[in-house]
């Protein structure tokens, strides 16, 4: 008997990118299984070309005509298996209106906003594990071997052909990718510009990536205000899938904890992530933590007067200047290593 399977992860794209990673090893070992998965309007125009899985946009700017659209959606439909992938009480008030016998959600420890009262199977205990591992919990909950993460998100022909077109006239690049959601968490400009100055002596070219927002663009001002080394600003220029397609030609991606950290692991181009407020061996490029360049670990000391392993796993660091701590040495070192 075919199952059927549906997936509730609205968003972000981090976020999105593990999940994605469960969505291949349940399609790998479960080729039949029918899946839906529930995500946000922003995070499907990265995903949407991913095959053997049926999308739901979920527009939360909507309101409660988002669940409306999501019930109508789901209407006389009824799921084996919802796994409950997202904590947030928009998701969890919304999760009411898809019916399915077994709903999977987050063992107590990592209930929050009243996730628990909506599940009726919880995913085992865990503590101290990357946020994509978490995930991976649910695939143990449905029964499926181990395995180590792999991605398949397909990316349209003429994404592909606009990166090879990038590399074919700039020749090998490496993609620093600055503004992260908040504020905070951006590295400074001039020591972006300096690792960019430093990426262009050893002979590869600088492009520059991001989205329209505000917060993009002043990065992107600024960091141009401090080199000539940029070689390509597609900051605000690309679609999702275009610059997933460009992380896939660079030679190595430089960001701070924002999605493109995670976009760039899932195509498997190398990446330095750059981090002060959160633990990097929890939210850090999964199979680049050895690469990061982080002062977590002295921020939260220097805050709390622990350790960071005395401390709840994904206790933050405050302050809107941590970032200004790591130094330009450090990743222009992490740099050499890996170019």
């Amino acid at each position: 008997m075919k199952k059927k399977i549906c997936l509730m992860r609205l968003s972000a794209i981090g976020d999105v990118c593990h999940a994605a990673a469960l969505v291949h090893r349940i399609k790998t070992n479960w080729p039949e299984a029918e899946l839906t998965w529930i995500i946000g309007k922003i995070e499907y125009q990265l995903l949407k070309g991913m095959t053997g899985v049926r999308f739901v946009v979920f527009d939360k700017k909507q309101g409660k005509q988002a669940v409306r659209d999501l019930r109508e959606a789901l209407e006389g439909e009824y799921f084996d298996t919802l796994l409950m992938m997202q904590v947030a009480l928009r998701a969890n008030l919304a999760s009411r209106v898809i019916k399915a016998k077994e709903r999977i959600g987050f063992d107590w420890a990592r209930s929050k906003e009243l996730h628990w009262i909506f599940a009726n199977k919880r995913v085992k205990a865990a503590s101290s594990m990357h946020v994509l591992d978490g995930f991976m919990d649910f695939g143990d909950a449905l029964g499926l071997p181990s395995q180590t993460p792999q991605w398949d998100i397909p990316l349209p022909r003429e994404a592909s052909a606009l990166a090879s077109k990038l590399r074919a006239e700039i020749g090998p690049f490496v993609v620093i990718s600055p503004a992260a959601s908040k504020a905070e968490r951006n590295w400074l400009p001039e020591r972006y510009a300096q690792v960019a100055d430093h990426i262009h002596q050893k002979g590869y070219a600088v492009v520059l990536t991001g989205g329209p927002g505000a917060l993009d663009q002043t990065l992107s001002v600024s960091i141009n205000a401090h080199t000539s080394a940029v070689t390509r600003d597609l900051i605000g220029k690309t679609s999702l899938q275009e610059m997933l397609a460009v992380l896939s030609e660079a030679a190595l991606v430089i960001a701070p904890d924002t999605g493109p950290v995670h976009m760039a692991t899932a195509a498997g181009t190398p990446v330095i992530g750059l981090y002060a407020h959160s633990n990097p061996r929890r939210t850090g490029p999964y199979n680049n933590l050895n690469n990061v360049v982080s002062v977590y670990d002295t921020c939260i000391a220097e805050q709390t007067g622990k350790s960071w392993d005395t401390l709840p796993w994904g206790t933050r660091a405050k302050g809107s200047t941590l970032m200004s701590q790591i130094l330009t040495a450090d990743v222009v070192e992490m740099v050499d290593q890996l170019i």
